[in-house]
């Protein structure tokens, strides 16, 4: 028996690999997995080459789970460690300036593993002892044991094994007796090692007998030596993608489609790429993508490999070229990475950019499922942006399919308004906007759909692309002024009428928290509606971008602000009109009387006071343009008074408010109940 000092003058190694990796700890069974299948693949390699002359046998990696002497043991048939090979690769952690190295990143236990390649020490994160019981395949050579217990004295001595290949025998500490459970074990086997090119096997298959779950003989292999993405897509079928899918991910639906990623030039990568179906929120469907290293799991946190919009996608990607640290588990910041995300983007944006050139009629029925993908890619990537121009759809109201540029074509000549600006009209839900699509569409426009989770993201986006060119939602005003053509004739109403509609009205309309409607009166042709509630675009779409964007909290504290607008061409609301002429003229006509004379008086106060300073005005006259003010207030609030008053008991008032705003679906509760009893008393 030899024992010795790891070549580590330090005694902090150990503690250091425990306190700063405890978060990653359960890595230690992958690490040690991966030698054993390395130490098998070197030996294919050197049997391969003619410099291995013994038989190969069964390779396969055995992980035995011994709870009653609470160990852990890994086993694999490869090339085996002769006791100078030990010494070198188990004891000589140390190089030239190691010690100072040691002292300089004691923090940072990322960059020590990393450094030192110490994936074999990970084991002492959940080991008080570890053993390496090897033999080499060399002929002749002798097997040897070597134990350490976590500090930096080892022993090393000749021993007994019948077979070439080593053992790992992992005595787990107090702190970790949760890896001695089967399920834990079992889960980071499947978690890390499920595509390893070598078998792994985990203790043996069970089989029910006799009403009972008994152990066979035969060995649980866990993992798939040939995983899809390792081999060729001409000899892979539509199912072979899919149940590599449902195995990825059992509970999902079927994958839209797919890219298979195989380059082997400037860098190596392999993998496959799944378009999952759409759910409606982002975060929920982020880091599905597996990250692999040479098979080995590495990370499903993809940031930085891939761009960020694409982490929406399902899948694995593999690539021995990406850089990883603490042996495996941690990205740092190369060049290769920016270039692969760049591959992988261009790879997707061809995909597509395919599908929609050979099966358009299949891209358009896909189109509502991928194009969250599509619009998060356009915002958030410039060339991206660039690339899906050409194939991003708008469809429309009648489901109908359109590029950009065709799009642009199609409503050039109508949608063009009186200063050269083109505008988009859209809706965002078909049915609760109907009525205002049909206006439209009656004027010959057409109406998109754009009711997407990044619609109101996108639409800010493309106003700024695209040249003189602005979108508004269709119910953000009355038909005729969604897209002026020409100067507008003014409403002919006369503005004592129009004052008397809009209090008549203004007086019913209902009370809401963080609502606020403002009436006017517009002459709309007697074929359109007798009352229309319209949104303004700019607040609305705000209010819209402050939901899904920080910053913007301001807009969404606001209240929604609703026109109202009354159609004075219309039967009933000139009905209504002259009703409130007749009914309210005796209290009104004194009242107008005395608002003439305090108004006439006001002129007369402002000519006085007119061109001079604050200052320079007499208090008298100041005190009387306040009591005028104060005065012709009272009067207005009276006015006021008579018209609600009168309105109150106007069924047809209320009765045109409740129709206007129950086609905006604003009318509930108690207000909906009264509107039908007095639809029903009206009839």
């Amino acid at each position: 028996m030899r024992k010795g000092n790891i070549g580590v003058t330090t005694e902090n190694i150990f503690p250091i690999i425990k306190k700063f990796l405890y978060s990653d700890h359960e890595i230690f069974l992958r690490e040690l997995v991966s030698n054993a299948v390395d130490a098998s693949q070197k030996l294919k390699t050197l049997d391969s080459i003619g410099e291995f002359k013994g038989e190969l046998g069964d390779l396969t990696v055995q992980v035995k789970l011994d709870k009653e002497n609470k160990t852990i043991t890994i086993s694999d048939h490869g090339i085996g460690l002769t006791s100078e090979e030990v010494d070198k690769y188990i004891n000589q952690i140390a190089f030239s300036g190691a010690n100072d190295f040691l002292e300089k990143y004691k923090d940072d236990a990322n960059a020590i593993i990393g450094h030192f390649g110490l994936g074999f020490y990970s084991a002492f994160m959940v080991a008080k002892q570890v053993d390496i019981i090897s033999k080499s395949h060399l002929e002749g050579a002798k097997a040897v044991k070597w134990s350490c217990d976590g500090s930096p004295e080892y022993t090393l001595e000749e021993t007994e094994k019948a077979e070439r290949g080593t053992d790992i025998v992992l005595h787990i500490d107090d702190e970790s007796i949760e890896f001695l459970e089967e399920e834990r074990l079992s889960g980071l086997l499947h978690k890390y090692c499920s595509f390893l090119p070598i078998p792994v096997a985990f203790g043996f298959k069970k089989e029910w007998k006799d009403g009972k779950q008994v152990v066979t003989t035969e060995l649980n292999i866990i993992n798939d030596t040939a995983p899809l993405w390792t081999r060729t897509p001409s000899e892979l079928k539509d199912e072979d993608y899919i149940a590599f899918y449902k195995k990825l991910y059992p509970m999902s639906d079927d994958p839209l489609f797919w890219i298979h990623l195989n380059v082997d030039y400037p860098f190596n990568l392999t993998g496959i790429l799944y378009f999952p179906k759409v759910k409606t929120n982002i975060d929920l469907s982020k880091n599905k993508i597996q990250l692999y290293c040479n098979q080995v799991y590495v990370t499903d946190s993809v940031e930085g490999i891939v761009p960020d919009f694409l982490t929406l996608l399902h899948g694995v990607i593999d690539s021995p070229d990406i850089p990883l640290n603490v042996s495996r588990s941690y990205l740092q910041s190369d060049s290769n990475v920016k270039k692969i995300s760049s591959y992988i983007t261009k790879k997707v944006s061809d995909r597509l950019q395919s599908i929609f050139k050979n099966d358009r009629q299949g891209f358009e029925e896909k189109w509502n499922d991928i194009k969250l993908f599509i619009n998060y890619g356009m915002l958030t990537q410039e060339d991206f942006f660039d690339r899906a121009k050409n194939y991003a759809l708008f469809n429309d109201t009648d489901n109908k399919f359109y590029t950009y540029e065709e799009y642009q074509t199609l409503v050039k000549e109508n949608q063009t308004d009186k200063d050269g600006t083109l505008v988009y009209l859209y809706a965002t839900n078909k049915e609760e906007q109907y009525s205002f699509i049909e206006a439209a569409q009656n004027k010959g426009y057409n109406v998109l759909v754009m009711d997407g989770q990044l619609d109101v993201a996108l639409i800010n986006q493309l106003e700024q692309k695209f040249e003189k060119t602005r979108f508004t939602r269709v119910d953000a005003d009355v038909v005729d002024n969604l897209i002026v053509k020409d100067d507008q004739l003014k409403d002919t109403l006369e503005p004592s009428k129009s004052e008397i509609l809009t209090t008549t009205f203004k007086s019913q309309l209902p009370k809401l928290n963080k609502l606020e409607f403002s009436v006017m009166t517009q002459a709309m042709g007697n074929n359109n509606s007798p009352v229309i509630i319209t949104q303004s675009e700019y607040m609305r779409r705000m209010k819209e971008m402050a939901s899904i964007q920080t910053g913007m909290n301001f807009y969404g504290e606001m209240p929604d602000m609703f026109n109202v607008v009354l159609n004075s061409d219309h039967e009933l609301i000139k009905q209504v009109l002259a009703d409130s002429e007749k009914a309210t003229a005796a209290e009104i006509s004194p009242i107008e009387k005395e608002l003439n004379e305090v108004d006439a008086r006001n002129q007369v106060l402002e000519l006085e006071m007119k061109d001079k300073k604050e200052e320079e005005i007499d208090t008298v006259l100041k005190d009387e343009s306040k009591e005028i003010s104060e005065k012709r207030a009272q009067l207005k609030a009276q006015k006021d008074t008579v018209f609600a008053t009168y309105a109150s008991k106007n069924k047809i008032v209320r009765q045109l408010i409740d129709l206007a705003l129950l086609q905006n679906n604003m009318l509930k509760g108690q207000a909906l109940n009264d509107f039908v009893k007095r639809s029903i008393e009206l009839i």
